[in-house]
């Protein structure tokens, strides 16, 4: 995705790509929790809010294999994954079975308005184009109850990078934006989210990883 492809072309190459490495994707992945204690603490936080508000159903949104679902489920939050390639929904159904995965994108999200007690965005949104990160948090703020919490994962920086193979070295086409925590909280302020925390860190997630918990305001966008 990135400059000159329409919205079809860009979503309709990061679901390629990933169709393409679903299968090494999920072996390469699928233990890293185990190694980013500062990412499970978030989780945690997160899981805690969703509880302590009388619980519901949680999206994980850009699920991929379906790891932070399963990890959700762990935590006592009634978690399901949506993800945009198929081929991901397969190895998560495969690696997670009992648990509910479904295709979808995340730009246009198949679940009613106030519909969802939380949303998790773990390293998702990084393949959107800035112009189109708007529209997403909207569909976000849509979808989740008022006061409902946002957990978002990220790349710092400034840059985007085109992508071409990755995964066991099985070819990609797509760019990997960076984002900086101002920038993130301006675009969250716009779609109606209040930001209750954010962080920088280094893990096995990411060489320069941000987490940011917000949630949806109640009532008027101002409060």
């Amino acid at each position: 995705m990135g400059t000159g492809l329409n919205a079809d072309g860009w979503l309709e190459a990061t679901q390629r790509s990933y169709d393409t490495v679903a299968t090494t994707y999920a072996d390469l992945t699928r233990h890293l929790l185990d190694e980013t204690p500062e990412e499970r603490a978030a989780l945690a936080s997160f899981a805690e809010r969703v509880r302590a508000q009388g619980g519901g159903l949680v999206a994980d949104v850009g699920c991929g294999a379906g790891r932070i679902t399963a990890h959700l489920r762990q935590l006592d939050v009634d978690a399901f994954g949506i993800d945009l390639s198929p081929g991901m929904i397969e190895a998560a159904r495969r690696d997670h079975p009992g648990l509910r995965f479904e295709v979808g994108s995340m730009t246009n999200l198949a679940l009613p308005d106030a519909s969802i007690a939380g949303l998790v965005a773990w390293y998702s949104l990084i393949h959107i184009p800035d112009d189109e990160i708007g529209s997403v948090l909207d569909q976000f703020q849509r979808v989740l109850r008022p006061g409902g919490p946002l957990l978002l994962g990220f790349h710092v920086g400034d840059d985007s990078q085109l992508k071409t193979q990755g995964y066991g070295g099985h070819p990609m086409h797509l760019h990997v934006h960076r984002r900086q925590h101002g920038q993130m909280r301006r675009w969250l302020d716009d779609a109606g989210f209040a930001v209750e925390a954010d962080k920088t860190l280094t893990s096995a997630e990411s060489p320069l990883g941000g987490i940011i918990l917000a949630r949806r305001k109640i009532g008027d966008p101002e409060n």
